[in-house]
This record gives structure tokens, C-alpha cells and sequence, in this order.
């Protein structure tokens, strides 16, 4: 009753429509859910609401390759050309030598957020793949953690050239149907026949208006593009937590597969995606515990997935409105935590530094989807993130729908290139910036992103 109380009174605080949140706690299903479906037309957010859960959908994909990679069809280590022959990269030397690892722990190296809409036909990642030959290789692969959605929908296609299906038939067939998730869907179709919230905007006034439009185009589903009530979300959390098996005993990985997949496989210490990735998880050390995450963003839709084994427990949060979304998931997180585990979650506030030790941070940084510039406020940076016209149009958005407040950065120390955001609706986020050969900064990992910095600030 205490948990379901502090979701109600949160969400209230931080004005968020609906919310779902489920906790796995020493073998116990705890639900609580909270508000409504849309602002527009209204129904009781209940168990079998089903919410966007974006990116955590990668963690499928990935599931989903290590039982072809146990059926002896796909090697990690191989070449991502093996399955997918005519993969075309900007760089050829990338499109040759990319792993499909490196798809799995965001280290292929290009630009990640192709958005384009490749229509909603079982072509749709084929086309995809295509324009991927138009995308900027930032870093060689495997070198760097940066972010990235087109890897996981080329992982898609490989799947799909793998088992000969649509990605959608196959995930069904490899995961979703063994594990009985069989409230978790792709298509409206299937949707829109059940209970379902949609996406929200809250503006600076306190309007809260429907985002828009529902979904992200087919070509991303790989990359997370289900739906899902609380209840299967937690059953996924289960199997992850298990050895492998189904719950009715079918064995679907090895436990070796399952453990592999939650140990590091490339380093990003400081990102706010964690410390390490591992086969699409995302890993972090806090208060003594591992934790084995992921999470994921729509269009007004905002998710949250932790898992710790060493304690069995799982925690789940499913919001429908941005950008206060996410600040609702991080403090029934930190809520969660202290009340089932005992664990109280450090906070990181940072340091408030000079404009002279901020002065090299600032300057407009890029990725193909966004724009950030950073100036300096009261001894913090200050980030204006705006997504790219030709980004909003590819998703056939407004710009309204995606703006968000500038967002504080404070250094953590001084001398230090790591930052967090010390206060609202990112609170807890953490970053760093990245220096060149000559030790001048050149980028910043933002929000799981490495952006670019294209201009240094104008002389004063």
C-alpha cells in the first residue's frame, strides 16, 4: 500500500498522466498503477494497459540473436557482411569489417539515429538498410560507446536474413511466444483492439497535450518499437533473472548465454547509460550492487527497466508524458530501492566552477538527429538540445512536440570531464566530455550519445 501511495503522489507531483510500474521482490509480483490512458479521451491506466516501452525492445534483439547464435546460424564475432551481404556503409571499411557484436554494444561506430520512414510493409528494414549507406562513420568500430538505433535495426535485418521471416514473425517465434508475453505487441492493428495510453507533452505553462504521431516508423522496431503491459514486462524481467528457461520449462538459452549477455563488453565509465554495455544491457555498479538495465523513449512515452541478480529483483516504470517522464522513473526507482531492497541510491550534485574552467566545455556539438549548444550559467554548463528539422520531419513532428528546457551540466570536480545534471527532469543523469590526440575537447556523451563538437564558442 506504502509503494502504490508514493506512485500515486509522484506522479501527482510531477504531473504525468498514467503510469504502470511493476516490482519483482524476493519472488513477489508488486503492481501499482496510477492515472489515466489520454489527456483526450480518458480510461483507468490498469494491469492490462499497454505502454510504449522503446529501447528495451533492443534487449529482445539481442535475446533473439543469442538463440541463433546457440542454434550454431550466427557468430558474434563475425562479420555483420556474412548475413547481410549488401550492407552499404560511408565507409567501406566499416560496412566490411563490423561485427555483430559491435551492432549488439553500440560501438559500430556511425551516426545512430536514422529516423527515416521506410513505410510499414515487411520491406521495411530492407529499405532501411539501404539508406544506411548515406551515414557518417564517427569513430572505427568497436573503439567507442555511442548510442545507436540503426545498429539495432540492421541487427533486425540480419535476423531476418538469417530465419528467412519478417523481424516481427521471428522475434514472435524465437521469443515472444516461448515466454507466453502475449500482451506485448509491433503493430497498431494489434494494439488499438486493447486498452492502450498514448503519448503526452507537458509544456513550460503546464498544458499537457497528446505528442504526436503515435508510433516510430517500422523500420526502428528493432530497435524498440513494442508494446507492453506491466505484467509482461516483469515476465521478461523473470527470464533474464532465471537460466534460461521458460516458464514451462522449454529451455530457450543456456544460463551461460543468459549470464554473458549482463557481462561488459565495452566501457563508457560516467555515461548516463551506465559503465559498460554488455549484449545490449546496460551495466552499472551503484551501492555495491550491479545493476543490469536498459529503458527507452518514444514519441511522449518515457520507460524504465533495472534488474539486480544478486538480489532476484526487477523494477519496471512505464510513464506516458515527457519530458517529466523520466524524472517520475528515476524517483520511483530511488523509492523502490530503499523500500524492497534497503538500498539508498547515491546522488551526485556536482561542483560549481569558474567561466574560465568551463570556457573549453562550451560550443555547439551535433549527432545526425540533434543539436546541442553549451554555454556556461552560474558556475554550470548549460545545454540547449534541439532535434534537427530534416529529424522532425522524417518523423512527421513538430518541433514543439520534441523541445525540451535547457538542462544544467555541473563538472563533477574540478579538472574533472566528467558532469551530471544535479536537477530537474534529467536529474541524476551523468556524461562526459571526450578529448582529441592534443587534449582539446572534441565531444560530449550525452544522454548515452557521443556528439560531435563542430564549433568552439565565439571569442568574447
Amino acid at each position: 500500500m506504502i509503494f502504490k501511495e508514493a506512485v500515486s503522489t509522484l506522479a501527482d507531483e510531477l504531473a504525468v498522466p498514467g503510469v504502470s510500474v511493476a516490482v519483482l521482490s524476493e519472488g513477489q509480483e508488486i503492481y501499482a498503477f496510477h492515472g489515466v490512458t489520454s489527456v483526450e479521451n480518458p480510461l483507468p491506466v490498469d494491469a492490462e494497459t499497454l505502454f510504449q516501452f522503446g529501447s528495451t525492445g533492443k534487449t529482445y534483439t539481442a535475446t533473439a540473436i543469442m538463440r541463433l547464435v546457440e542454434r550454431g546460424e550466427v557468430d558474434l564475432e563475425a562479420p555483420v557482411r556474412r548475413y547481410v551481404p549488401e550492407l552499404r556503409l560511408a565507409d567501406e571499411d566499416a560496412a566490411a569489417t563490423v561485427t555483430v557484436l559491435q551492432l549488439l554494444n553500440h560501438t559500430a561506430g556511425w551516426e545512430g539515429d536514422l529516423l527515416d520512414d521506410t513505410g510499414e510493409g515487411d520491406d521495411a528494414l530492407a529499405r532501411y538498410v539501404e539508406l544506411m549507406a548515406k551515414l557518417r562513420q564517427e569513430r572505427r568500430p568497436g573503439t567507442a560507446v555511442s548510442y545507436n538505433n540503426s545498429a539495432l535495426s540492421l541487427a533486425g535485418r540480419l535476423i531476418e536474413k538469417v530465419t528467412g521471416k519478417s523481424y516481427e514473425t521471428a522475434l514472435g517465434e524465437l521469443v515472444l511466444g516461448p515466454l507466453g508475453l502475449d500482451h506485448t505487441f509491433f503493430f497498431l492493428n494489434d494494439i488499438a483492439t486493447r486498452r492502450f495510453v498514448v503519448g503526452h507533452t507537458r509544456h513550460d505553462d503546464g498544458r499537457i497535450t497528446i505528442a504526436r504521431p503515435f508510433t516510430l516508423p517500422r523500420g526502428g522496431n528493432p530497435a524498440g518499437g513494442m508494446s507492453a503491459n506491466a505484467a509482461d514486462q516483469l515476465a521478461w524481467a523473470r527470464f533474464h533473472l532465471g537460466d534460461g528457461t521458460a516458464p514451462g520449462g522449454t529451455r530457450l538459452l543456456s544460463a551461460e548465454s543468459v549470464a554473458l549477455m549482463q557481462q561488459p563488453t565495452a566501457t563508457m565509465e560516467g555515461s548516463a547509460l551506465g559503465d559498460a554495455v554488455g549484449i545490449s544491457w546496460m551495466l552499472k555498479d551503484l551501492a555495491g550492487l550491479r545493476l543490469v538495465a536498459h529503458g527507452g523513449t518514444t514519441i511522449g512515452q518515457h520507460s524504465e527497466f533495472v534488474m539486480v541478480p544478486e538480489r532476484g529483483f526487477a523494477f519496471v516504470s512505464m510513464t506516458n508524458c515527457g519530458p517529466n517522464g523520466p524524472e517520475l522513473n528515476e524517483k520511483l526507482q530511488r523509492f523502490a530501492f530503499a523500500h524492497f531492497l534497503g538500498v539508498s541510491l547515491p546522488e551526485e550534485v556536482g561542483v560549481s566552477l569558474s567561466d574560465e574552467e568551463l570556457a573549453p566545455f562550451t560550443g555547439r556539438y551535433e549527432t545526425l538527429a540533434a543539436v546541442c549548444e553549451l554555454t556556461v550559467s552560474a558556475g554550470r554548463l548549460l545545454a540547449a538540445v534541439s532535434i534537427k528539422p530534416e529529424t522532425l520531419a522524417s518523423l512527421g513532428a513538430s518541433a514543439e512536440e520534441f523541445a525540451q528546457p535547457p538542462m544544467a551540466l555541473a563538472m563533477l570536480a574540478a579538472g574533472s570531464d566528467r558532469f551530471v545534471v544535479p536537477d530537474g527532469p534529467g536529474k541524476g543523469m551523468q556524461g562526459y566530455f571526450t578529448r582529441d590526440a592534443a587534449g582539446a575537447v572534441d565531444g560530449v556523451h550525452l544522454g548515452g550519445r557521443l556528439a560531435n563538437r563542430v564549433a568552439a564558442p565565439a571569442p568574447a
